[in-house]
This record gives structure tokens, C-alpha cells and sequence, in this order.
């Protein structure tokens, strides 16, 4: 295949001849294009004698696909080349366009291309380049023959290696000049951490190199790279568990079908990710590939949504004159009417721009070479012509003017031109914005972009520390109940100091009254301090703060329960006397227990501080989704006071605090039916222990279930305080202020105590009250039982005995001596009893009550000489005998009885039960005691 560039036009007219000519690739003039022809001098000027010639290599075999870009390209080509004619741009040349089909085929376009210079004219140009791989073998080849290639339709990025390709230029950009367009999309909604996922093919790949050159140093992290051959899930899904957001793909239309199936296979898509592919893909192109995946319709199209592709920009959107003297629009009219219902290509302006670089650069060169008087043109190129060649080269450098396509100017042999974004939006390409690249600006038309959230997809899971913080509602609120508490405590205290002379509030020890509201309201201001967290004050006075609160709750508790531990151990120290002695136990006694219950404390606390203090550590919990259902995700973190030891001190603590507390319980226990009005307000404390207890270990256990919800435990411990402090603060001191001021001498009126206990026993329901409430007591209480049943014995047959003798011996002389001989040694027995009472704290007064009811006056016989040291004497007559009888047997009954269980000492004679029998009834299990003298 060699055509003759210079055969008449006349042999056209020959039927035969023209098929022979068609066979051997030559077209006719005005021919669109021909297999392996040249358009001849076509269009020539009538003036014009020296035709230029170009060699256009480009396939137009009907069955390649990429010939339809040829058939696209030409009615543009042929435009451009009338318009420079009309304008005679290179008088006296004119341009004469020879196209060669490659066939798309590396062997059949070299062939061609050697063809072209061997059998035809000195070509000063080579126009064309349309599929890649032939492309880059004959434009590895210029070099040799100082040929410059202009090409408009091949992308590939190979070619940009100007080392290998040093004639080879391109008014289309490449592949990688959208790399600089994504670098500033990406900055522009300040994306810092993308991901890319590749296909297998050298074009793609090249691009995503290029593209991490591009990002290198720009504050723009490639956190995740993957490829794929066929089966994109795999990398998919790695993409998503590497939480990449906005993902850069480069892959064909067949692949991108099978990874937006993908994408919606593993929801990613939606509001939270942004695709960036290719803007190449023919119009409607996953309709021609959706048979071949397994996804419906429905489902690619949902992912598909929002996608955003990248291409360069067919036609300018500005409205300025072009070098032709046409604006965009108006050429565009004026393409679409010469080409018709024929094939049309988006390299249309590309190839219209390239044919005016061409005419541009020569003319360029014409006037360069005018300028230098060497008497040299440029048909006067040939391929050895180095000369020449570099002219053309450095001319081909020098382009700069505004085309179709935009600003046409070249940076290394790359096109610097105009790249759209478009949105996939409702099954559609939308025009969102373009890229200048010789300007380096972005523009995005009318905030056209459509997200699918409310704002831009992150670029990454955006993790929001937020701080669980005590509710400032909450806060106030139990601050006030705080503040209302303290107000109460310190009305309690003054109280307390102004009334410390009254009998009532001196013998409720004042001095420890004032410890538990001391100690109540240290309590009360650590709730101040533990409500206290991040959102209210600093880190490091959030630290100084796990110190201080702890040391004040630890000293406030120890104060307030152990004034009340020590008032309820002296209760129980009392109370445990069964024998009935005087005990004296004094306020230094239990501040001192008080003072060595906060040594131990400061001991604790001191060695704390000194070998591990506390410090603010921050516990972080799993992340949950935004409330407000923005695209990020709340990680919730929670401050904590702790330690490196924390288990080993808080061990310590509450084994000391624990045991404390239960044996404080236990005394409560031992004491709880205990009524002392000597020491008035016993009973309360006890009852406070109680509360103390109970409540510090339900709060303290909570407490430390709740940890991770601070506005519960905050709650909880605030509550724990205020009930406790309160109701011990009542406790002690309402009852106080109530019998002071609707009986303010109560305090002196009986200074005894009392103390009842109840015991079921197995055969009755009956209770009886003994001196102690220790079960190690049982045995003692049976032994004086038994004696006062004996002794009971003993005085109901002497009543007996001695109402015979006053039966039988009226007034009669021999009464004296029955007595003597028959009674009288139980009547010594008596006078053993009486004596045995002697010594009892309260015979004294039992005797003067009841001498006050039977007077001596009433006794009889007032002979002197009578002595009451002879009980003989003393009963010479029965009047006399039963006289001595009821004064000794009363005092028998007061005194010792109610000691091992008989009567009631508080009444004034014997008190017998009225189930008893009328001589002498039985005396009833329950009892109380009355001593005096505490």
C-alpha cells in the first residue's frame, strides 16, 4: 500500500481506474477518509502551489470500534483546515492532510507509518495517534526521523515520559492529568485519607502511580491501595474494614458494574462514602454490562448514586473567541452540521484544536525562519533535516492560544486543559464543576453537587470524644439539697453550743454531738467536689480534686460514725455490767476513740498520697452513632481518679472502714432495745449506726456498678450522703429539740435508766427482762432464777408459819416462849435474808418509803429496855413479831428480789402479780431494774 500523492484528479472519472485506486488505498479529493489514502490537495486555495503535507495516522476500519473516533474526528479535522485555508494562515501553504489506517494493530500501523515515508511525500507532521499501544511504538520512532507527532485523542499516561517520547505531543490530556483536578477536589472538602482501588490493566495502574506522586507531600494520606483482576469484592471489603471513605477507582465500564455490586453488598454507599472513578464511560454504559453481574438493577443503581467521574472537558464552557475567531458554542453548531447524522466523538475539539496547533506552529517556524535571513523553508523539511525538526519542535513548545477545548498550551508535551467532574445524580451525568490546569483552579457550579447526607461524606470514621460529664441540672439540684443540709447542720450546731449547759444536751456528751455535725458537714462538701468533672474545671484541677474529695469524704465519715461508734460502744460498755456496779465513762474517753480512728485514717491517706497518689485516667468506651445523625461517631469516655495500686488501697480502706462498721452494727445490735435516759438519746444513735451502715454499703456497691454512668453514680453517691448525714443530724437532735421545748427540766427529773429485753421462751410467750442481752449471760441468769425461786420457797412458808403462830397465840403468855422454842431459828433465817440485802443501792431508800407508811410510833411497846440487837426480845409478843415482820419483809422484796428477777422496784410495796394467789402471788417473768446513782 503506497499511494501517490500527486495522481490527477481526472483518472476518478473512470470507473475501473477508480476501483483500482480504491483498492490500492487512495480517495478522491473531498473524500471524508479512505483506507491508507491522503485527502490529496483538496481544498487548495487557487493561489496556493505548495501543499504541505501531514501524515494522519488513525484507524478506519468499519469493524474497530476505536475507528468510530475517526469518523468523528474528521468532519472537525476538515473544518479546521477550510477555516485556516479561508484565512490563508499559511500562505502560500496550505495543509494537506493524508490519512493512514493503523487498523488499531502495532504491526499493520508501523507498516503503514513506514509506508508513509517511504512512498510518500516528506510529511513535516504526523497527525494522529488514536489507540495507545500503536500510538507509543511510532512515537518511540520519531526521534530518528525529526518528526513531530501531534495527537488528540491518545490518553494513555506512557506517553508522557518525554525521555522515551521527546517528539510526541497531545492536545488531549492524559490519564494523569486528572490526578492534579482530584488532588484539588480532594482539598477543596478537605478529604486527607483516601483509598484507591485499581484494575489489573497498565493504563490504570500508571494512573494510580501517578496519582500517589501527585498526593505525595500534600497532606494527603493513602491509607489503603488495592487491586483486582476480575473479582473486586475481596478488595472491596478491605477497603471498608481499613475504613476508607472516599474511594479513587480506575477500572473500565464492565469492572465499575462489578464493584458498585459489590459496594452495595457491603453498604458502602450512601451518605457516608464518595466514589471518584473514571468520566470516560460511554453515556447509559452499565446498561450494556448489568446482564453480567448478579445484582438487580435497582441495587447498582442505588450504589451508583452520587458517584463522581473525571474527565477531561470535551468542548469549553467559556464563551471567548477562539483562535479561529468562533466561540465554543458557535463551532460546535457548525461541527454538528458538517458532520450530520454521522458518528460524533468526544475528541472532536481536540482534533479541531490540534489542526490549528499545527497550522500554528508552522507559521510560527515560517517566521522564525524569515527572521534568521538563511534563505531555508519549511518545505524544504526532510527526514534527516534535523534542522528543521527542532524548529518545528520548539515552535510545537511555544502554543499558546484559546481553542475550543479551552487554554491551549503544552508543559512538557502534556495538554495543560480543562478537566470536568461529573455527578451520577438520579440516573444521570451532571455537570458539577472543572479544573484549570493552567489557572490551578476549581470551580464548582452552584454547589451542584449533591451528597447524600446533609453534609460532605469524612474521609474517615470521624471518632468525636465526648466526655460523660455529670448533668448540670443534676448538679444544681443536689447542690441545693447540699446547701439545705449544711444550713440544717449548722442550725443543729448552734444549738448544740448554746445549750450545752442543759442537763439534756450535757448528758448526750455535746462535745461528740459536735464531731458527727463536724463530721456531717465534710461530708455534705464533698458532694460539691464529686460532681465536679472534666466539663466544669481543668485536667489538672480535675487531679488535684481525686485527692481532696477523698481525703474529706474519709475524714467527714471517720468524724461523724466515729463519734457515733463511740457513744453506742459506751451504751454497750454500761449496759454489759450485770453486776450492777457504778461505771463512769467520760467524753475524753471516746474522743480519744474518736481521735485514734482518724490517726489511722491520716496514716492510710498519708502513705496513699506519698507511695501512689491518685491521677485522672480517662476510660474509653465503644463507639455508637451520632444522636443527631450527622456521619460520625460518638466514642464515649469517662474520667476516673485512680491509681497504679487502686485495688490494693481500696482494699485496705474499706477492710478497716468495713470492720469498723459492722462492729459499730453489731454494738447497735447488741444495744437496740436499750433506753437510757441518763444518756438520752442512746437509742438514736444506735438507730444512726444503723442508717450509716446499711446505706454506705448499698451505696458503695452501686456505686461501683454504675461506674460508667456518672449522672447515676454521681446521683447515687450524692444521695447516699445527704440521707445519711440527715437523718443521723435528726436523729440526734430533733428528739433534743422537741423535749426541750415542751419540757425543758426533763433533764432533771430522773437521771436512773432503764432497759427491758424480751425472750421468747419454748413453753410461753411470756417475755423476761434480764441485765444483759449477751447470750454468754444465759447461764447466770438461770442461777439467781433458781435462787429466787428457792428464796420465794423459803418467805411463803415463813409467812405461813408465822400466821399460824399469830392464829394460835393471841395475846396469851405462852406465845413468848412457843416462839423461842418452836421459830426461833426461822426467824434468824429472816434476819440472814435482811441481812443479805444489806449494801443494795437501793435499800436506803425502799426502807425510808416504807417507814414513811408504817412509822415506829405504830410498833407497840416503846420499853427502853428493849433492844432490837435481841431479835428475842424483839419479840416478846405476836404484835411485836408481825410489826418486825412487815417492816424486814418489804425490804426483802425491794431489795434484793428485783435483782435476780422478782418484783417491781418501782412501786412502793411489795408488787405482786394479780393472777397470783391472795397470800403471795408469784412475781411475773418481765421486771425492770432502777439504780441509781450513774
Amino acid at each position: 500500500m503506497h499511494p501517490s500523492p500527486r495522481r490527477p484528479a481526472a483518472a476518478t472519472s473512470n470507473p475501473a481506474m477508480l476501483l483500482l485506486l480504491l483498492c490500492l488505498g487512495w480517495a478522491p479529493p473531498g473524500w471524508g477518509w479512505s483506507r491508507g489514502s491522503s485527502r490529496g490537495t483538496a481544498g487548495l486555495p487557487p493561489n496556493a502551489t505548495t501543499p504541505i503535507s501531514i501524515m494522519g495516522l488513525m484507524p478506519v476500519n468499519q469493524s474497530e470500534e476505536e475507528s468510530r473516533i475517526t469518523q468523528g474526528v474528521l468532519p472537525a479535522v476538515y473544518l479546521a483546515m477550510d477555516q485556516i485555508r479561508n484565512e490563508s494562515l499559511l500562505n502560500p501553504y496550505s495543509l494537506d492532510l493524508r490519512v493512514y489506517d493503523t487498523e488499531c494493530d502495532n504491526a499493520k500501523g508501523l507498516k503503514a507509518f513506514y509506508d508513509a515515508i517511504k512512498f510518500g511525500p516528506n510529511h513535516l507532521m504526523v497527525f494522529g495517534g488514536v489507540c495507545a499501544t500503536v500510538t507509543s511504538i511510532i512515537a518511540e520512532s520519531l526521534k530518528g526521523w525529526n518528526l513531530v507527532q501531534l495527537s488528540f485523542a491518545a490518553t494513555t499516561p506512557e506517553l508522557a515520559d518525554k525521555k522515551k517520547y521527546p517528539y510526541f505531543f497531545r492536545t488531549v490530556p492524559s490519564d494523569n492529568a486528572v490526578n492534579p483536578a482530584i488532588l484539588k477536589l480532594l482539598k477543596h472538602y478537605h478529604w486527607k485519607r483516601v483509598g484507591t482501588l485499581t484494575q489489573d490493566v497498565q493504563r490504570f495502574s500508571e494512573v494510580r502511580n501517578n496519582l500517589t506522586d501527585v498526593l505525595d507531600g500534600k497532606d494527603i494520606e493513602i491509607s489503603d491501595t488495592e487491586s483486582f483482576s476480575d473479582d473486586p469484592c475481596t478488595s472491596v471489603k478491605k477497603l471498608k474494614v481499613n475504613d476508607v471513605r472516599i474511594i479513587l477507582g480506575q477500572f473500565n465500564e464492565e469492572m465499575a458494574v462489578k464493584v458498585f455490586c459489590c459496594a452495595y453488598d457491603e453498604e458502602m454507599y450512601g451518605s457516608k462514602y464518595q466514589w471518584i472513578i473514571p468520566g470516560w464511560y460511554e453515556n447509559l454504559w452499565w446498561e450494556a454490562w448489568i446482564n453480567s453481574s448478579q445484582c438487580l438493577s435497582k441495587n447498582l443503581l442505588t450504589a451508583m448514586e452520587g458517584y463522581i467521574g473525571v474527565d477531561f472537558e470535551p468542548l469549553s464552557s467559556k464563551t471567548n473567541k477562539t483562535i479561529s475567531g468562533r466561540t465554543p458554542q458557535q463551532y460546535e453548531k457548525e461541527y454538528n452540521a458538517r458532520r450530520g447524522d454521522g458518528q460524533s466523538s468526544k475528541f472532536h475539539g481536540y482534533a479541531y484544536d490540534g489542526i490549528w496547533v499545527i497550522a500554528n506552529s508552522l507559521q510560527r517556524a515560517m517566521r522564525y525562519l524569515n527572521s534568521t535571513n538563511e534563505h531555508q523553508k519549511i518545505e524544504d523539511f526532510n527526514y534527516s533535516n534535523q534542522k528543521l525538526g527542532n524548529i518545528f519542535l520548539s515552535a510545537m513548545n511555544e502554543t499558546r492560544f484559546f481553542g475550543v477545548t479551552g487554554e491551549v498550551v503544552f508543559k512538557n508535551g502534556e495538554r495543560m486543559g480543562t478537566i470536568k467532574f461529573t455527578q451520577f445524580q438520579e440516573q444521570k451525568e451532571v455537570k458539577v464543576g472543572e479544573y484549570n490546569a493552567v489557572d490551578d483552579t476549581l470551580i464548582i457550579i452552584n454547589n451542584s453537587i449533591r451528597f447524600q447526607g446533609v453534609e460532605p461524606p469524612k474521609d474517615k470514621t470521624i471518632i468525636q470524644e465526648e466526655l460523660r460529664k455529670i448533668s448540670l441540672p443534676l448538679y444544681s439540684i443536689l447542690s441545693a439539697l447540699t446547701i439545705l443540709g449544711m444550713i440544717m447542720a449548722s442550725a443543729f450546731l448552734f444549738f448544740n453550743i448554746k445549750n450545752r449547759n442543759q442537763k439534756l444536751i450535757k448528758m448526750s456528751s455535746p462535745y461528740m454531738n459536735n464531731l458527727i455535725i463536724l463530721g456531717g458537714m465534710l461530708s455534705y462538701a464533698s458532694i460539691f467536689l464529686f460532681g465536679l468533672d472534666g466539663s466544669f474545671v481543668s485536667e489538672k484541677t480535675f487531679e488535684t480534686l481525686c485527692t481532696v474529695r477523698t481525703w474529706i469524704l474519709t475524714v467527714g465519715y471517720t468524724t461523724a460514725f466515729g463519734a457515733m461508734f463511740a457513744k453506742t460502744w459506751r451504751v454497750h460498755a454500761i449496759f454489759k455490767n450485770v453486776k450492777m456496779k457504778k461505771k463512769i465513762i467520760k467524753d475524753q474517753k471516746l474522743l480519744g476513740i474518736v481521735g485514734g480512728m482518724l490517726l489511722i485514717d491520716l496514716c492510710i491517706l498519708i502513705c496513699w498520697q506519698v507511695v501512689d497518689p491518685l491521677r485522672r485516667t480517662v476510660e474509653k468506651y465503644n463507639m455508637e452513632p451520632d444522636p443527631a445523625g450527622r456521619d460520625i461517631s460518638i466514642r464515649p469516655i469517662l474520667e476516673h481518679c485512680e491509681n497504679t495500686h487502686m485495688t490494693i488501697w481500696l482494699g485496705i480502706v474499706y477492710a478497716y472502714k468495713g470492720l469498723l462498721m459492722l462492729f459499730g452494727c453489731f454494738l447497735a445490735w447488741e444495744t437496740r432495745n436499750v433506753s437510757i435516759p441518763a444518756l438520752n438519746d442512746s437509742k438514736y444513735i444506735g438507730m444512726s449506726v444503723y442508717n450509716v451502715g446499711i446505706m454506705c454499703i448499698i451505696g458503695a456497691a452501686v456505686s461501683f456498678l454504675t461506674r460508667d454512668q456518672p449522672n447515676v453514680q454521681f446521683c447515687i453517691v450524692a444521695l447516699v450522703i445527704i440521707f445519711c448525714s440527715t437523718i443521723t443530724l435528726c436523729l440526734v437532735f430533733v428528739p433534743k429539740l422537741i423535749t426541750l421545748r415542751t419540757n425543758p427540766d426533763a433533764a432533771t427529773q430522773n437521771r436512773r435508766f432503764q432497759f427491758t429485753q424480751n425472750q421468747k421462751k419454748e413453753d410461753s410467750k411470756t417475755s423476761t427482762s434480764v441485765t444483759s442481752v449477751n447470750q454468754a449471760s444465759t447461764s447466770r441468769l438461770e442461777g439467781l432464777q433458781s435462787e429466787n425461786h428457792r428464796l420465794r420457797m423459803k418467805i411463803t412458808e415463813l409467812d405461813k408459819d408465822l400466821e399460824e403462830v399469830t392464829m394460835q397465840l393471841q395475846d396469851t403468855p405462852e406465845k413468848t416462849t412457843y416462839i423461842k422454842q418452836n421459830h426461833y431459828q426461822d426467824l434468824n433465817d429472816i434476819l440472814s435474808i435482811r441481812n443479805f440485802t444489806d449494801g443494795k443501792d437501793g435499800e436506803k431508800a425502799i426502807l425510808k418509803n416504807h417507814l414513811d407508811q408504817n412509822p415506829p410510833a405504830q410498833w407497840g411497846s416503846s420499853d427502853p429496855s428493849r433492844t432490837s440487837k435481841d431479835p428475842i426480845e424483839d419479840i416478846n409478843s405476836p404484835e411485836h413479831i408481825q410489826r418486825r415482820l412487815s417492816l424486814q419483809l418489804p425490804i426483802l422484796h425491794h431489795a434484793y428480789l428485783p435483782s435476780i428477777g422478782g418484783v417491781d422496784a418501782s412501786c412502793a410495796s411489795p408488787c405482786v402479780s394479780p393472777s397470783a394467789s391472795p397470800r403471795h402471788r408469784h412475781v411475773p417473768p418481765s421486771f425492770r431494774v432502777m439504780v441509781s446513782g450513774l
